[in-house]
């Protein structure tokens, strides 16, 4: 009884000592301030495309790795679309093994080093970190520890290919090549079918490409991503429009037995206001395709853009912080955005907005373009615009814009950008008579498998969303394709 009594006290005591070091780790862990992002100085980088954010350095990535608590209940996984390991990948990080690092992240994400540098994590994955919830402190930096890992391994010459599954010979396709398409063929490629991903355009990425400049997120990175893919087994066909250069029933007969479609969200939107046929206004969507993929900066190149000395952005999203800050690197002496909202109500990443100010970009908050004027020669020189003060809170829970009357002014105008959002792309709705869509002409689908009201057809991405996040894309993608794959399954034992 003796001994057992003693080997009681001696468990109680063991479990005593592990909760009092836990507790003590815990507070060591928390006592540790978030890293910061190491940038390129504002002067520098507002008259180039280098990345402004350099990443991390191995001892800064070692040291935030040490913040993760390891949390019994990792609520920060619930918050990825993707359901990336977090914990785990930041162990391997904390202990020094940055490849392996690297190989977690790839177990649910094809493109790591894109998501490190664009996902929204301050209010997906951070949101639900252990700090932000329980300590109201700030959260793990799992965004940019994420970066690190890929980055680390794309640097290294050592880059991991997710194994594949012993080829099934059923053949499927995705239709564009954004990042719903390329986490649909990696999960795809990884159940042993033959993918082939169609695009319209002469490059793979879609708005990694297209929409995102180089000073955010460097083609060089994703272009890595995508041989990666390559090296899966996945082929691209570019300049390929399906519904135009083959429809589906054309497919079809080539043997593939279902598709994804994410064609994305690439019709622009205007505001209908007098003025915006005139030369020199833009949507976003044309300004940074230009630019960004068509080397329309240069003018030796056959597309270029006319980017002028005072330039106007209309909007207040990241596309807009985009395109504005774009303008001041081609060389626009006033660049500056007007939103009809305040600054709190911006959708725009906090860190681009900081970003944004720091380069010298003016803000007009609470202002709204009433009509644009134009010379003798139709582009356009001046815009009428009024000031705003916020109402009550409309649908979306943001305090509604309110005109000010008798607050109208001019502003001096040579170039307008017009980001005020994005319709759906239609032609894939309008080759297909059984496509059930929405009022906005966005695919309806079931929203757990993906499919749509065609059996072999699913969808995903903004032409499902109407305009969404890179990582919110890749989610879709994710889905779509564990959808698909039953799907397919069952077709092929009938």
């Amino acid at each position: 009884m003796e001994n057992l009594t003693t080997y009681l006290t001696q468990e109680r005591d063991q479990e005593w000592r592990t909760e009092i070091r836990a507790k003590i780790k815990l507070k060591e862990r928390t006592l540790k301030l978030r890293v910061k992002m190491n940038e390129v100085d504002p002067d520098i980088r507002n008259k180039n495309s280098v990345e402004v954010n350099s990443g991390l350095t191995v001892d800064q990535a070692l040291l935030e790795a040490q913040r993760c608590v390891d949390c019994i209940d990792p609520t920060c996984i619930t918050g990825c679309p993707v359901g990336i390991n977090i914990p785990k990948f930041i162990k391997k990080i904390e202990i020094g093994d940055f490849l392996s690092a690297a190989s977690v992240l790839k177990e649910t994400n094809t493109l790591p080093a894109v998501c490190g540098r664009v996902c929204p994590q301050e209010k997906q994955c951070e949101a639900q970190c252990y700090y932000t919830l329980k300590l109201k402190k700030e959260p793990v930096a799992i965004g940019y520890l994420e970066r690190f890992a890929a980055d680390y391994e794309q640097n290294s010459g050592k880059m991991s290919i997710p194994e594949v599954e012993k080829s099934n010979n059923l053949k499927v396709a995705a239709i564009g090549s954004g990042p719903a398409s390329l986490a649909w063929a990696a999960d795809m490629a990884k159940f042993g079918y033959d993918v082939t991903v169609f695009e319209a355009l002469h490059e793979i990425g879609g708005v990694l490409k297209y929409g995102i400049p180089e000073f955010r997120l460097p083609n060089t990175v994703v272009d890595v991503e995508i041989e990666s893919l390559r090296e899966m087994g996945v082929k691209f066909i570019t300049n390929f429009i399906v519904g135009r250069t083959a429809s589906f029933e054309d497919l079809r007969t080539q043997g593939f037995q279902a598709f994804f479609v994410a064609s994305g969200a690439g019709l622009p939107r205007f505001m209908d206001i007098p003025g915006e046929n005139y030369i020199g206004v833009f949507s976003s969507n044309e300004y940074l395709t230009r630019v960004n993929l068509m080397n329309a900066a240069n003018p030796e190149y056959d597309t270029p853009v006319m980017s002028g000395k005072n330039v106007a952005v209309i909007g207040g999203g990241n596309t807009a912080m985009d395109a504005v800050r774009t303008a001041k690197r081609l060389g626009a002496e006033t660049s500056r955005i007007i939103y009809r909202r305040s600054l709190n109500e911006m959708p725009a990443r906090v860190e681009e907005v900081k970003h944004a100010m720091e380069e010298g970009i003016e803000f007009l908050n609470l202002n709204n373009p009433l009509e644009y004027y134009a010379d003798e020669n139709g582009r356009v020189n001046r815009m009428k615009v009024q000031k705003m003060e916020l109402g009550e809170p409309d649908s979306s829970g943001r305090r509604s814009p309110v005109p000010i009357e008798g607050s109208e002014y001019f502003l001096d105008v040579d170039t307008v950008i017009v980001s005020v959002g994005v319709s759906p792309n239609p032609l894939i709705p309008a080759c297909l008579s059984d496509l059930k869509v929405s009022k906005w002409g966005t695919i309806i689908v079931d929203k757990e498998t993906m499919q749509s009201s065609i059996p072999d057809i699913f969808a995903g991405g903004d032409i499902v969303r109407g305009g969404a996040t890179v990582i919110l894309a890749m989610g879709d993608g994710r889905k779509a394709a564990a959808g698909m794959h039953q799907y397919i399954a069952e077709k092929v034992k009938k």
